[in-house]
């Protein structure tokens, strides 16, 4: 029995990193050619065969919402880092939207549209501790003052989504040479005192959701 429990363990550790190594073959698949990409290719990127992949995913729509949900997860992770980790509360914010964009959000947020499942519980309990984490990180730079307050949660995270998000046909070439710079023009942006008036209201993040 415990020779048998040995040889089981390393298949077993295998499995998971075969699986690790899908995952983030596929969002990096997602992030340069869309949620389209053919699943031989993220199975090549991974270096594992096609009977391995479709072993721990049925099919396109279950590896979509892993790798979504695992996105989630690492962007709310930045936010509770930064949290952590930054005593100046504009400089949290400020890291959060940079680590944000090393993510690919807006080259990701496809995903969240072809058959994701925003109502399935896990993806709901991810979405809620990402609000909260960043409403945090907000509340935080205008309670200090930095932070202007006619800006909203959404009007945030549609602003990384946007700025990550490579333009039609040029893969992610060019999206690296900008990006950074210009969200750090936004980033100026947003801090207090105002330099002008905005029109309409602050987005919420529902409204981010819906747009």
């Amino acid at each position: 029995m415990a020779t048998a429990e040995r040889k089981a363990q390393p298949a077993r550790v295998d499995a998971t990193r075969n699986r690790e190594r899908i995952i983030a073959a596929a969002r990096e698949a997602f992030v340069e050619h869309g949620p389209s990409v053919p699943l031989d290719a993220i199975a090549h990127r991974a270096g594992v065969g096609n009977a391995t992949l479709y072993r721990h995913f049925a099919d396109r729509h279950e590896l979509i919402h892993v790798v979504a949900s695992y996105s989630l997860a690492r962007i709310t992770e930045q936010a509770e880092s930064a949290l952590a980790e930054e005593t100046d509360a504009f400089e949290a914010l400020r890291r959060f939207v940079h680590r944000a964009a090393d993510e690919r959000v807006g080259a990701l947020c496809s995903l969240l549209y072809e058959g994701f499942d925003k109502n399935d519980p896990n993806v709901v309990d991810a979405r809620l501790g990402l609000e909260s984490a960043v409403e945090r990180l907000m509340d935080n730079a205008r309670r200090s003052g930095q932070l202007r307050p006619d800006v909203g949660l959404g009007d945030l995270m549609v602003a990384i989504t946007q700025l990550t998000r490579p333009p039609a046909g040029t893969g992610c070439a060019l999206i690296e040479r900008f990006m950074h710079r210009h969200l750090q023009l936004f980033l100026d942006g947003l801090r207090a005192p105002a330099r002008s008036e905005l029109s309409g209201t602050a987005v919420t993040f529902e409204d981010f959701e819906t747009s």
